[in-house]
């Protein structure tokens, strides 16, 4: 089957590799839709580890449905793409994002499970999930994304007319953006380096303001505009600029939720978080609660996740895709790949 692999630094292939079967019990699925991450993403600027077949994100049907009793050929699925042990403490709490292993063997993540940026893929029977029919196959592709956005946005506990800022207006930061208006948050607004993006977030309607992050006065501003500093902040970057950002301007007492991540350390201004004393969570993934909560929001169109999608391509241009997603200057917020196309 055809598939698109890491081929370098910043370089995908697209190949030919043998067809996923069902062994242990896994569900065998032929991808509708794959969406590319802001993991992917770091895992192709880094062009490791070679020949890894990205994609944790996908819509698909079953062609296998494994040990599932439940699932049959042609049902609609996507997945949870973590690996947890199912043993530990924090599994049984169904927190497997907790897990220790929960990432060794993720899908799309690790070499010896090929992810859905490919024709098709197999994975572990637990974490497969069925789609109702209300979820076309782009929404299926977006479930993940979507929880990662509302799991941060759980751990903030937003208030009625809570004071928000979402650093970094990606798929994730903008998600946090549409969970705060939700929570009943009544000032949203979104800092960005790219002005595009920025401006977006407010078309699209999950946000009230945009603030450039390249600014110089943009903390000043932001500080005035609220009157002295945002309830909630989302960190949706990972680099010391956009932390520190967010530090400064939530205000004393405030809670910060770091979404995004950066594989080196970051040097952060702790005096003042210490002195603002400030609620700091970390965020990582969701749990499985959350997850199966976001395809029901989806199903009930209680939240609008095509608005995010800006477009579909084939494996053959996915390289292209990755390109528009890193440029720094493109619209772009979500792409999908359909290998099909």
């Amino acid at each position: 089957m055809k598939c698109t692999a890491i081929n370098g630094v910043k370089s995908l292939e697209v190949k030919e590799i043998a067809d996923p079967v069902s062994v242990d019990g896994r569900v065998v699925v032929e991808v509708k839709k794959a969406g590319i991450c802001g993991s992917d993403i770091h895992n192709w600027d880094a062009g490791a580890p070679l020949g890894l077949v990205m994609g944790h994100e996908f819509s698909g049907v079953v062609l296998d449905p494994g040990s599932r009793d439940d699932l049959k050929v042609g049902d609609r699925v996507t997945a949870l793409p973590i690996s947890p042990c199912g043993e530990c403490e924090a599994c049984k709490s169904e927190n497997p994002q907790y897990c220790a292993v929960t990432w060794n063997h993720a899908l799309g993540l690790s070499l010896d499970n090929p992810g859905s940026m490919a024709e098709k893929l197999s994975y572990r029977a637990d974490m497969v999930r069925k789609l109702p029919d209300s979820v076309n196959d782009e929404e299926g592709a977006m479930v993940e994304p979507t929880a990662v956005s509302y799991h941060a946005a759980n751990l903030a506990n937003i208030k009625e007319g809570a004071k928000v800022l979402v650093i970094g207006a990606g798929v994730i930061g903008l998600g946090c953006a549409m969970f705060a208006k939700k929570a009943g948050a009544s000032f949203v607004a979104v800092s960005e380096t790219n002005e595009k993006r920025g401006e977006k977030a407010v078309t699209l309607g999950v946000a009230d303001k945009f603030y450039d992050a390249k600014d110089p006065e943009f903390a000043a501003k932001a500080m005035t505009d609220t009157l002295g500093g945002f309830d909630v902040v989302f960190e949706c970057v990972g680099i010391a600029p956009a932390i520190n950002s967010g530090i400064f301007t939530v205000k004393p007492g405030g809670t910060m939720v770091l979404v995004g991540v950066s594989q080196k350390p970051e040097a952060i201004f702790s005096v003042m978080a210490v002195t603002k004393e400030l609620k700091v969570y970390g965020a990582i993934a969701y749990t499985v609660e959350e997850f199966e909560k976001c395809i029901d929001m989806i199903a009930n169109k209680e939240i609008d996740v095509l608005k995010f999608v800006d477009d579909i391509v084939s494996l053959d241009d996915t390289q292209k895709a990755f390109e528009r997603l890193t440029s720094g200057s493109g619209t772009e917020i979500k792409i999908l790949v359909d290998p099909k196309k």
